[in-house]
């Protein structure tokens, strides 16, 4: 699926979805195909009815300059060790799948609270990181830089803003120990939207950024935005380790999580830039949690909206900077 107006990108989509809950289902009625809402990865997903069970038929929307071509090879993993939903139809040149749907109930509901909640976690990656191993992709630091360098050329900020960052970026860079031979399979976007709870287990969705990385790189993703607290964190990554953690495994986390949380930012400062063009923004000013929770609740920021991914943008920013937690990406969609 190319660019073109939004219009026409929904109608491809749909016809794209109508062929794929056609292979995989054959002449059974298909009940009703419907529209769901997108991600921010911009995919187009829907959920088809068939002989009295729902699937869900997902189309990829247009690819990115950083797209992953192994996506497919590593859902099919996923689910083949139960991680993901049942797949029922895959045609990687279509970017389409038709997977189970999972009637999503909120994850604030996880029997037993947060810390029972923060263990299963825990044992989903691990479980992931136990899978055959995903396709090889890109070092994450590199992709982490790519990304931040198309930010830096958006002009969305003036000459000089973003400095600092670029120099702690590159400082990172140099002290870093890339280890193919360490890497595991990854999700590498295990944010709350990605993954579903049924009423009885834990499900990751969206693999379109999975491949192999640093193991590091998807437990700081979920620290950050599902175990925030103190408490909650060391419940986590004992779980995660089976270990008390040492120093080592403390500074390796500090620099993955500087990285995770500069991705992120590049994420939504990309996503800014293509709604609002070229600002030369001089301020990098940001709200604090409680700030941004206020300026939610009373309608100034709108969750989806360019402005609040442009002011979400900045937190992550400050936080890559000052290792001060930034708020949970929820907060954009």
């Amino acid at each position: 699926m190319t660019g073109g107006r939004p219009e026409d990108l929904f109608a491809s989509a749909q016809e794209t979805a109508r062929a794929a809950q056609q292979a995989a289902f054959g002449r059974a009625p298909v009940a009703a195909l419907a529209p769901l809402s997108g991600g921010a990865s911009g995919a187009f997903p829907f959920r088809a009815q068939v002989g009295g069970r729902r699937y869900l038929v997902r189309v990829e929307g247009p690819a990115s300059p950083l797209r992953n071509p192994h996506q497919y090879e590593a859902m099919r993993i996923a689910a083949d060790a139960g991680i993901a939903p049942a797949i029922h139809h895959l045609d990687p040149a279509a970017r389409v799948a038709v997977a189970d749907f999972v009637d999503e109930q909120p994850l604030s509901t996880y029997p037993g609270g947060r810390p029972a909640l923060v263990r299963a976690l825990a044992e989903l990656l691990g479980r992931v990181q136990a899978t055959s191993p995903f396709p090889a992709f890109v070092e994450y630091p590199a992709i982490v830089a790519r990304l931040w360098a198309h930010v830096c050329r958006t002009g969305l900020f003036a000459p000089g803003v973003l400095d600092a960052h670029t120099a702690r970026l590159d400082a990172i860079r140099r002290s870093y120990a890339w280890d193919p031979a360490s890497t595991v399979s990854s999700h590498n976007d295990p944010v709350p939207r990605n993954i579903l709870f049924d009423g009885a287990r834990l499900w990751l969705i969206d693999w379109e950024s999975a491949y192999r990385n640093d193991p590091l790189v998807d437990a700081a993703i979920m620290l950050d935005n599902l175990a925030p607290a103190a408490d909650l964190q060391r419940i986590f990554v004992h779980a995660w380790l089976g270990r008390a953690p040492d120093d080592a495994f403390h500074a390796r986390l500090s620099q993955v999580r500087a990285l995770t949380r500069l991705y992120y930012a590049g994420v939504l400062l990309s996503a800014s830039a293509a709604a609002a063009g070229a600002l030369a923004d001089t301020d990098l000013a940001a709200p604090t949690a409680a700030q941004l929770r206020r300026a939610m609740s009373d309608g100034r920021l709108k969750p989806g909206a360019a402005d609040t991914k442009h002011v979400l943008g900045k937190m992550y920013l400050a936080s890559f900077l000052t290792e001060v937690a930034p708020p949970g990406l929820d907060a954009a969609t």
